[in-house]
């Protein structure tokens, strides 16, 4: 027995006429009743009673019509079930993203589109330091990572990345600090002797080491007065007064009557790097070509 015979009984069944059924079916009557009769000797019973005057349903065929429908029906859905995880529209897609992340509009923007696009899809949002996204990533754990870097990262050949966002650098700082009246925009050169309070390495992704070379490089050791493990701390203590913040631009829109932001003149901008497998499912297919059309 295959669907196709299920098909055929169903048709007939409707029609309680062989030959319309037939016709419905786009096939001639005789192969039609060949294929019924295939059916019941397969099953080992009789579904349907013919006399040269009209067709019914024998008890079998009764009780045998509702579970015919509903097994074409559920093979249906298997197969568009099938069709919608192929083209990106059903499945699952988990996302690691660094904290920066929700700040910057055209990523998020994105994500709004592919959550209305994309209902079928089981999203699993989840806040990473880059490093253990990068990690996951490897090992088959994350679909996409959003990472941010100031520097090349090496993330092995199994994985592929793209630059999909570029960012400037800010000060932050209370707004009765000195700096934040400068007539110009601040210059690494500012800040040497003041205290800085930077993200501790393991959220920091290489960026505290990056800011340390490039204030070296121009002549002096940055004070690293404080490292905080999350981004509401680090806020919380620049706005206490205990030192400056250096992040990326998108934070600026964080602002509060405490805070001001500057932008700091520096020769590096912020990369947010989205990062997937060589050979990706077809949801994170799917996202990253969204993605990619958002932010060029």
């Amino acid at each position: 027995m295959d669907l196709r015979h299920l098909r055929y009984f169903l048709a007939v069944a409707e029609e309680m006429h062989f030959g319309r059924a037939a016709q419905s079916l786009g096939m001639s009557q005789p192969p039609l009743s060949q294929q019924i009769r295939v059916l019941e000797q397969g099953l080992g019973v009789q579904l349907f009673e013919r006399t040269s005057r009209r067709v019914r349903l024998t008890e079998a065929g009764a009780r045998f019509l509702p579970e015919a429908r509903a097994t074409l029906e559920q093979a249906e859905h298997a197969a568009q079930v099938a069709r919608l995880t192929h083209r990106g529209e059903m499945g699952r897609l988990n996302l690691g993203f660094s904290t920066s992340v929700p700040f910057v509009r055209p990523v998020m923007d994105v994500l709004a589109r592919y959550r209305s696009r994309y209902p079928d899809v089981e999203l699993k949002l989840e806040e990473l330091p880059r490093d253990e996204q990068i990690g996951r990533l490897q090992h088959g754990k994350l679909d996409i990572g959003i990472v941010r870097t100031f520097t090349p990262l090496d993330i092995g050949p199994q994985l592929v990345a793209r630059c999909v966002h570029r960012d400037g650098v800010v000060l932050a700082m209370r707004r009765d600090h000195r700096l934040a009246s400068l007539p110009r925009d601040p210059v690494l050169a500012d800040l040497e002797g003041e205290p800085l309070i930077m993200f501790a390495p393991i959220n920091g992704a290489g960026f505290n080491e990056h800011i340390i070379g490039e204030c070296e490089r121009i002549g002096f050791r940055p004070n690293i007065a404080l490292e905080a493990s999350s981004f509401a701390t680090l806020l919380g203590l620049t706005a206490a007064g205990f030192g400056l913040s250096i992040m990326s631009s998108p934070m600026e829109l964080l602002g509060t009557e405490t805070l001001a932001f500057r932008h700091l003149d520096v020769p590096f901008t912020s990369q947010l790097l989205l990062i997937h497998r060589q050979h990706p499912s077809p949801t994170t297919q799917a996202f990253a070509e969204m993605v990619g059309q958002a932010c060029g």
